[in-house]
């Protein structure tokens, strides 16, 4: 997410009355997810996204010039990777038994070993390196450099002292997150068009773009790969469901303010929003959406990772601080307050999967 969007942050905080309340559920067969435990990872920096080991265990978070791998059952953080100068995202391929790291002010990946979380090297990407992912179709990991404009493809293997990427796509615009169908497509929230544009991987080429309809500045992605529904969390308080097919809108629901992610986990979208809410919606049907529940998490728990095994939520965020406006009326970046940076964990009332 760029520095700009945090600046937004401070506007849409401000037009918010956050006194939410406790968690509103649709019905008595909704989701029953619930603010459980908070876990005290503190340490200096802001926060972008957040990527969960595929076993569960492990929550890495991108802090500003460092990033923090933190044990979810314990608590602790067994690894603390630096040399970034303004990190966004982390991509895992453990086929590789590598991590990625993209650096948006060092229009670079940091590439780590997924076991000893020592650094091995950086790959030149572009301008803004921000959100990342792994594509198993192209089997490569894909940077999105939001300044650039461009798609950025690296292969996992690569060298990491001088390895170069194998493809560089303009985007027509300013890419957000991004989410891989499996299958050789993937699909780029372009935050500055209100589109979603579908790029084949294995021609490395724009194929189509599609509106996002009502939404406006869409950022958070995720998707639904058994009905191909795509979950798109949009800046004017928009959720929109498409169809991952022919770009249709299928459904949009309100949501809160500054959402900077969306999940999908076992028929349940979600959408976290810095205002401290958690929106999610059921999916009755391929066609049929309806909401399930409104979680209160805390402000600023913008980002999230949902362990794909019991639902579990994770999302960063800290005490926030937010400075006078400049005197050109500039808002400024809300600043977290050192040493209170967490991770909050919403789970569901099934309650999380055993230790592997």
């Amino acid at each position: 997410m760029k520095k700009s969007s945090f600046r937004v942050f401070v506007l849409a905080i401000a037009g918010v009355a956050f006194a939410a309340g406790p968690a509103v559920a649709a019905d008595a067969g909704a989701a029953a997810y619930k603010l459980t435990s908070t876990l005290k990872a503190g340490g200096d920096g802001g926060w972008d996204y957040a990527t969960l080991s595929a076993d569960g265990r492990l929550l890495y978070v991108t802090r500003t010039t460092h990033t923090m791998a933190l044990d979810v059952l314990t608590g602790k953080i067994v690894a603390d990777i630096g040399g970034q100068q303004r990190s966004h995202g982390v991509a895992l391929v453990p086929d590789a038994g590598r991590g990625f790291i993209s650096d948006g002010k060092g229009a670079s990946v940091l590439i780590f070993d997924l076991k000893t979380n020592a650094t091995i090297g950086k790959v030149a990407a572009s301008d803004d390196a921000d959100s990342i992912i792994y594509d198993p179709a192209s089997d490569r990991v894909l940077v999105f450099c939001g300044d650039a404009h461009q798609m950025v493809a690296i292969a996992p293997d690569v060298n990491p002292t001088g390895g170069q990427a194998t493809a560089t796509i303009d985007l027509g615009g300013s890419p957000e997150f991004a989410v891989a169908d499996g299958n050789g497509k993937v699909y780029v929230n372009i935050a500055d068009k209100d589109e979603v544009a579908v790029v084949d991987t294995k021609a490395m080429k724009v194929v189509a773009r599609w509106p996002t309809g009502p939404g406006r500045r869409p950022t958070g992605m995720s998707m639904d790969r058994a009905t191909r529904r795509l979950f798109v969390g949009c800046r004017n308080n928009k959720l929109i469901v498409m169809n991952a097919d022919d770009g249709k809108i299928v459904s949009d629901f309100p949501i809160g303010a500054f959402v900077d992610a969306t999940a999908f986990y076992n028929g349940l979208a979600l959408a976290s929003c810095g205002d401290g809410t958690l929106t999610i919606i059921r999916e009755v049907s391929a066609d049929k959406f309806e909401l399930a529940q409104v979680v209160k998490t805390e402000l600023g728990a913008r980002t999230m990772a949902v362990d794909a095994r019991s639902g579990t939520v994770y999302l960063p965020t800290a005490d926030l601080t937010f400075p006078a406006p400049s005197a050109s009326g500039q808002p400024p970046r809300p600043k977290p307050v050192a040493g209170t940076f967490r991770i909050l964990v919403v789970s569901s009332r099934q309650g999380p999967a055993p230790a592997p």
